[in-house]
């Protein structure tokens, strides 16, 4: 079962002004391309291409780095696209909201909280909001491409918002203002489907 590339939820352009469009064509189509490709190419011919994305993620030998590169990269961009949409931002909606208001005191110091995570992550890597079973959730962040699903990686529970910090993903327009990258990024999330998420996993 070889992984494809989903197209994206919405037009490249769309995200504009917090994401600009050749990001946006770039970290998708060459990117998360490259990621699939060489997933496929990374599992071929073994017990793995038949498992979901998320079933060989929470079966990763940490030291198959082929495949915690691309298969994290593959599944933390198929994530990234749909957590955001051209009607987003705002303030969380559904269960999640009265979730985050308990596990943080409220929106403002989860965000607070949440970019800390995303600033203080040194290189290339990912801030998350994760959901345990029981509905506790946390913050949390990795580096390069692991992803909570992973074992051992020091992050757990499901992903229910994952903010890419590898420059790929912003240095065109923000150049080395991450800062300013994850202020735009709270324009965008889609709360509907992380709320979905959350309900998912909880």
């Amino acid at each position: 079962m070889a992984f494809q590339l989903p197209q994206l939820p919405y037009e490249p352009q769309s995200l504009e002004p917090h994401i600009d469009t050749r990001t946006m064509e770039i970290h998708h189509g060459k990117h998360h391309a490259a990621y699939t490709n060489n997933l496929n190419a990374a599992i071929k011919d073994s017990p793995m291409d038949s498992m979901s994305i998320e079933e060989l993620l929470a079966q990763l030998d940490l030291n198959n780095m082929p495949v915690r590169n691309n298969g994290g990269g593959y599944y933390n961009h198929n994530l990234f696209w749909t957590i955001m949409s051209p009607s987003g931002g705002g303030a969380p909606r559904g269960e999640l909201a009265a979730a985050i208001d308990s596990s943080f005191g409220s929106f403002d110091a989860f965000k607070e909280k949440f970019s800390q995570a995303a600033m203080t992550r040194f290189g290339s890597g990912w801030a998350w909001l994760c959901v345990h079973k029981g509905g506790k959730l946390e913050i949390c962040s990795t580096p390069n491409q692991d992803n909570p699903l992973m074992p051992g990686v020091g992050c757990g529970g499901t992903p229910v918002l994952g903010l890419d910090v590898w420059e790929h993903a912003y240095y065109l327009l923000y150049q080395n203002r991450r800062a300013d990258y994850i202020n735009g990024f709270f324009s965008v999330i889609n709360w509907d489907e992380a709320n979905k998420r959350f309900l998912a996993n909880q």
